[in-house]
């Protein structure tokens, strides 16, 4: 295991601290509350010459996302960092980042979407991208967020996938609250990461390639997709096995689902980000008044992990799904309609209830997560049949 200091910072600094020791080649960035403090500590880190990265600011979000594509595409390894609107704003080059299989890291700060203007956390901003092309990682914790910085280089790297990758943390209740961490020292993250070797840069005059072509009527846009489809469905694995070789460095388990309680849980909820805490005091809580509670947090979104998922809940008798955004018009929330998808092939159906919470930074309170809990007992019990979608905490 690597040595490793015990730091009590917020997951902004832990975020800005992983990018500096992944040492990238470009950092663009528009600073956007409450993802300012990641590219406010980045360019300390570049006028103190404590990176070699080029940083680059920019006028806007699209800007930023369009100078990290052309960055990529010449070669070089390049971060950024956005939430919000700013998320929004990139949009267009999402999918171009994706489409030509550039493999940049973004940090989201996860923040709720205007109208009406809000500047706390939802899930709102990364859920509208779930469908851009990126691997999607979250963070529980400020520990969380810094880890998964670091992981997100190699898996976005990695020959058997080649896309960009996202790495999420809940805004201000991650970002900005004080957490004790712990950092690896820079040489262990220098080696673990390793050097970025493109196969396809622009600037390799040796090998000349041209990127971002017109496809045509009938030509090969089709079967590019096909070759994101195999990328994404490949990565996976590459996180997996990315996740197992970075706990063996830093001594903290990594999985794309984490159960606590589930091995016989009756009841279950599960949830992403920093609502899993909340979600493991109440459960163990109940479990300590005998009640069988879990929680199933999904540290990876995209790709999503299915058949994980559906071996976690099937021996569940209830379940309840926490969605941090709505996806209006659906018969559910991002997440609920993921998880329900899931186990659809389960021979036994095992009862899903939906809970739309916290939006817009909304407190999510312990009571909160005990009302869950209760309605699911209830559904065990045969005193209340699941539901359709909920609202949780609104006044």
């Amino acid at each position: 295991m690597a040595e490793q200091t015990t730091v009590a910072t917020t997951g902004n600094v832990l975020v800005a601290e992983a990018m500096r020791q992944c040492k990238p080649d470009v950092m663009a960035a528009y600073p956007i509350t409450p993802q300012t403090t990641i590219v406010e500590e980045f360019a300390k880190f570049a006028a103190n010459g404590k990176t070699h990265a080029e940083y680059v600011t920019v006028e806007s979000e699209h800007s930023a996302m369009s100078a990290c594509v052309g960055a990529s595409a010449a070669g070089a390894r390049v971060m950024t960092a956005t939430c919000s609107q700013g998320l929004a704003l990139m949009w267009e080059e999402l999918y171009i980042a994706s489409g030509l299989r550039l493999p940049i890291v973004m940090a989201n700060a996860n923040r709720a979407l205007a109208a009406p203007i809000n500047i706390h956390c939802d899930h709102s901003d990364a859920m509208g991208a779930r469908d851009a092309g990126w691997v999607m990682l979250f963070a529980e914790t400020a520990q969380e967020a810094y880890d998964n910085t670091i992981m997100s280089v190699r898996i976005a790297e990695h020959a058997d996938v080649m896309l960009p990758v996202m790495t999420c943390l809940d805004g201000f209740i991650t970002t900005h609250s004080i957490d004790r961490a712990e950092m690896l020292d820079d040489a262990s993250v220098t080696e673990f990461v390793g050097e970025y070797t493109p196969r396809y840069a622009l600037l390799d005059t040796d090998k000349p390639v041209s990127h971002g072509n017109f496809s045509g009527l009938g030509g090969a846009y089709f079967e590019f997709k096909k070759q994101q489809r195999t990328a994404m469905d490949a990565a996976l694995s590459v996180v997996k096995s990315v996740g197992a070789e970075f706990s063996a460095l830093a001594g903290r388990p990594f999985d794309v689902v984490e159960g606590w309680g589930m091995d016989d849980a009756d009841v279950a909820i599960v949830v992403i980000g920093s609502t899993a805490g909340n979600a493991r005091h109440v459960a163990r809580d109940l479990r300590a008044k005998g009640v069988k509670a879990g929680v199933l947090k999904i540290r990876c979104f995209r790709p999503f992990p299915s058949a994980e998922i559906r071996e976690a809940l099937k021996g569940v008798k209830a379940v309840a799904v926490l969605d941090r955004s709505e996806s209006f018009g659906a018969e559910g929330g991002p997440v609920f309609l993921e998880v329900k998808s899931a186990l659809y092939d389960l021979d036994a159906r095992v009862p899903l209830v939906n809970y739309i919470y916290g939006l817009g930074g909304a407190d999510v309170r312990l009571e909160l997560i005990e009302s869950v809990y209760a309605d699911l007992s209830d559904i065990v019990s045969g005193t209340a049949a699941p539901s359709a979608m909920q609202y949780l905490g609104t006044r």
